[in-house]
């Protein structure tokens, strides 16, 4: 079970879900990107592309997705302005989150470019998170995609 009760994925299942991870990861490196997987020691206010593997057997959009993260002085000046009293006017408590939304977009045609096959999430806890499903190569030939996306 996972922390909120659900069905937890099999072990084969995550195992698949980290090579996954670690592929997306390597992916956002290569183009240059900081990128590492949630949790990993000495991240928790590193910026970046987060990778995050989903462990849920029943209830995950996706087994891996991704989401930016501003510097975490930026995040500590949205957090300052919302607690000040007047979070509408505050420019600083809306940019971390359009930041995110041009960087989803950067993402997923990144691993598009690669073969790996991402796209918008459609969630509104998390508008700005990329999901990410496998790789186009490990899609039966008859389900692969006779083109390529234009980036």
């Amino acid at each position: 079970m996972t922390d909120f009760g659900f069905a937890r994925a099999s072990d084969e299942a995550i195992a698949i879900r980290v090579q996954l991870a670690d592929q997306v990861v390597q992916t956002l490196r290569h183009a240059g990107l900081p990128s590492f997987r949630d949790g990993e020691s000495g991240t928790l206010d590193q910026s970046g592309a987060v990778v995050y593997i989903d462990s849920d057997a029943e209830m995950a959009s996706a087994p891996v997705s991704v989401g930016w993260r501003c510097d975490a002085g930026l995040t500590q000046i949205a957090v300052n302005a919302l607690t000040s009293g007047n979070p509408h006017e505050a420019q600083a408590v809306r940019y971390p989150g359009m930041i995110g939304l041009h960087m989803q977009s950067a993402l997923i045609k990144i691993l598009l470019s690669t073969g790996i096959i991402a796209t918008l999430e459609n969630d509104n806890m998390n508008p700005d998170y990329v999901l990410v499903f496998g790789r186009v190569s490990d899609l039966p030939s008859a389900l692969r995609p006779t083109f390529t996306p234009g980036i």
